[in-house]
């Protein structure tokens, strides 16, 4: 968990959209206040580790004091307890974040030693830092590689008191030059606070970020562009960073024939992030996998349930078109379904909706394998979808709620397209829907760092894209789906 101070805090720079920008994003994702209150309780404990860190040195001195000349030295000194009781983290605009920390205090112990007046004493002390208080500017920005960075802009620190109790014979002489002791400590630890910030930053925080996934690569065909599309926007409530969102073919790409719509997240800060999803996500799926031509399925009769009458075969087909099975008697056919567009998914405030343009051409299957064309359909449908997050991804399902056929062309002759309804009706629902439905159960990944799980995730559609919302938990479980939401469409 040595990384929880800064991942938490990074979601936001991992996936938000801001409205500013030259390129609309496909993807949004904004952390709240309450989500950078999360950094920060989850950090504190973690920047308390590596601030503890502070070296104290041996060091030692003269002093001349009313009885004469003092030498003194202090060593063997460790950091007992350090303690961070206060802090607040919160958005900078136009720059990044700002940490402040108050109240803070160190405990000290160590061994000093005195020589004076030929008198030669040692003993132990304990050492009190109190009112040590630090501020810490964040900048945050993108590289070239389209991942968020952050930098240390400014470090500040300072203490307010030194309290030292020292024991052992003679200890009273600690006191004739105590002013000296506590402004080498002070010293000392002021001078190494931002230098350890600074490291944290770099040797923790970088490597968080690399986990970000820019490229989601989701099977042999296609992928998904996460890249940032700008540096993140900070603003006093919020810090959105926007993404480009977007499916690719993994062969080659090519631009897709529409542009992402601009999103307006609703103002609601009760979690601690939201994800804005658009509709050109979705799309550019669509038109990835249509293009690549993996929109086609093929329905034979061994995939057809030996209860249901209907078989796929000539002898069947032909008590519906009888000249079908006079030209091929007794013989298997074959439908293929292939869609005649990209499908594009439309989102509208609590209604998810797929209206896919299908072809079915039905083959019969010749004795030497070959394929002879009966028949050509065209359909016009309309799926209802419901979307939800589980463990990360994004996943979904179709459930058909209109089916309209048309003869496109027929090498059998004219016949009634009405008499095919059931058995095509079948297919569709009961062949191909769960088919497809299994490919959308696997889902697409949120772009998530490594290790980070959204709980309490909630769904709202509005016009032209998705809202989850969710809170943050960091750290690996055991159980992958451990932290579900599964929220349908109304």
């Amino acid at each position: 968990m040595a990384s929880s101070f800064i991942t938490p805090l990074l979601l936001s720079l991992a996936v938000c959209l801001s409205a500013a920008g030259a390129v609309n994003p496909g993807v949004v994702v904004r952390l709240t206040q309450k989500g950078l209150d999360y950094a920060r309780q989850e950090g504190m404990s973690v920047l308390q580790q590596e601030l503890a860190k502070v070296h104290l040195p041996d060091f030692s001195g003269s002093a001349h004091t009313h009885i004469g000349k003092v030498k003194y030295s202090f060593d063997s000194m460790t950091i007992r307890n350090f303690q961070l009781p206060s802090s607040q983290i919160s958005p900078f605009p136009g720059v990044g974040f700002k940490l402040s920390i108050s109240g803070a205090f160190i405990e000290i112990s160590g061994n000093w030693h005195v020589k004076a007046l030929h008198i030669s004493t040692k003993g132990g002390f304990d050492l009190r830092v109190e009112g040590l208080s630090i501020s810490v500017g964040l900048k945050v920005g993108s590289d070239t590689a389209g991942r968020p960075n952050i930098a240390l802009s400014d470090c500040s620190n300072h203490i307010s008191d030194v309290k030292i109790h020292v024991s052992g014979k003679l200890s009273w002489l600690v006191d004739l030059f105590r002013h000296n002791v506590d402004n080498a400590l002070r010293k000392a630890i002021e001078n190494q606070i931002c230098p350890l910030i600074s490291n944290a930053i770099t040797s923790r925080l970088e490597p968080v970020l690399q986990t970000l996934p820019v490229t989601a690569k989701i099977d042999s065909v296609a992928a998904i562009d996460y890249s940032l599309t700008g540096p993140p926007a900070v603003t006093a409530d919020c810090v959105d960073v926007q993404m480009k969102g977007e499916f690719f073919d993994l062969s080659h790409r090519t631009p897709p024939p529409y542009s992402p719509p601009t999103l307006t997240l609703p103002v609601d800060h009760n979690l601690m992030v939201y994800f804005g999803v658009s509709d050109y996500l979705f799309n550019t799926a669509g038109f990835v996998y249509y293009s690549a031509g993996k929109l086609i399925f093929d329905i034979t009769d061994n995939m057809i349930p030996k209860e249901f009458s209907t078989r796929l075969n000539t002898s069947s087909f032909g008590v519906l078109i009888p000249q079908l099975s006079k030209m091929y008697p007794d013989m298997l056919m074959k439908l293929q379904i292939s869609s005649t567009s990209a499908p594009l998914l439309d989102i509208k405030p609590g209604n998810l909706t797929i209206s896919p343009k299908l072809d079915i051409q039905a083959y019969v299957i010749l004795p030497n394998s070959s394929l002879a064309p009966a028949f050509l359909l065209n359909l016009t449908t309309t799926a209802l979808a419901k979307v939800a997050v589980n463990s990360g991804r994004i996943v979904g399902s179709l459930q058909l709620s209109r089916v309209n056929m048309d003869l496109k062309h027929s090498d059998v002759g004219p016949f009634s397209v009405a008499l095919l309804n059931v058995a095509v009706n079948y297919c569709l629902s009961n062949i191909l829907l769960p088919k497809v439905n299994e490919i959308l159960t696997k889902g697409y990944p949120l772009p998530l760092l490594d290790n980070v799980q959204l709980t309490d995730v909630v769904l709202q559609p509005q016009q032209d894209f998705l809202l989850f919302g969710a809170n943050v938990h960091y750290g690996k479980t055991e159980n992958s789906t451990w932290f579900n939401g599964f929220v349908t469409s109304i």
